[in-house]
């Protein structure tokens, strides 16, 4: 009876080889053909499941669908800002300080017993020294810091720096630029005893803004300093 079974296994696994191994598309029930359903395989899963080679999507079992490339993006595109507007075209006969204040250029010369020559009013520089295009000496510039309770464009002098940059148009408009070399407060008992230093027509060429500052004293001294700025010419 063993051996009979034994038998008989063998037989049944040999027949369900050859049924595994033999691909049909009919199935043939008591003698007669009869058209089996078509077996579409998932395109994945057919090898998923049997574990077989790969798949009929081309890739190895157990392997993810490559991702879709993602969509092209278009940089953002940005329009930058306007430029600032260009400053006004500076004037004949007219100084433009670092802050961009304006004063009026006045021709005057040192009266005879030295007064140095101030400007009748708070937009007027008095102009006097050397040529703005000399090879030597101080080309003056001074300005009243306030007048008559105005603050005049000179004021600025008390708060200009080193590099800052100064330009002067004479009155056949040719143009002279100069940047700021020297900031310092004189007293004004001291500056009799520096003026030629200071305001002299020797030594390189220079341009020497000036005004009043400082304490006020009164009387015939005013304020108690004068803020003298020296800017040499820019090539």
């Amino acid at each position: 009876m063993k051996a009979l079974l034994t038998g008989a296994a063998v037989a049944a696994l040999i027949a369900s080889a050859a049924l595994v191994s033999t691909q049909s598309s009919d199935v043939v029930l008591a003698g007669r053909p009869t058209p089996g359903d078509a077996v579409v395989p998932h395109p994945l899963g057919d090898s998923a499941r049997s574990g077989r080679g790969v798949d009929l999507a081309g890739m190895p079992v157990g392997a993810n669908a490559p991702a879709s490339p993602p969509p092209a993006t278009t940089a953002a595109t940005t329009t930058p800002p306007p430029p600032p507007p260009a400053p006004p075209q500076q004037q004949p006969g007219t100084v433009r300080l670092p802050e961009g204040g304006l004063a009026t250029l006045v021709r005057e010369e040192v009266t005879a017993d030295g007064v140095l020559p101030v400007p009748e009013g708070v937009g007027e520089a008095t102009w006097w020294g050397v040529d703005l295009g000399a090879a030597e000496g101080a080309t003056v510039l001074a300005g009243h810091v306030n007048w008559k309770g105005m603050t005049g464009p000179f004021d600025e002098l008390w708060r200009s720096a080193v590099g800052q940059d100064v330009t002067v148009v004479d009155t056949a408009g040719k143009t002279f630029r100069f940047r700021v070399s020297r900031v310092e407060a004189v007293r004004k008992d001291a500056l009799p005893s520096r003026a030629v230093e200071l305001f002299g027509p020797r030594g390189g060429h220079r341009l020497v803004l000036v005004t009043c500052g400082g304490r006020w004293v009164g009387g015939d001294t005013g304020y108690e300093e004068n803020q003298v700025v020296i800017a040499t010419p820019v090539a």
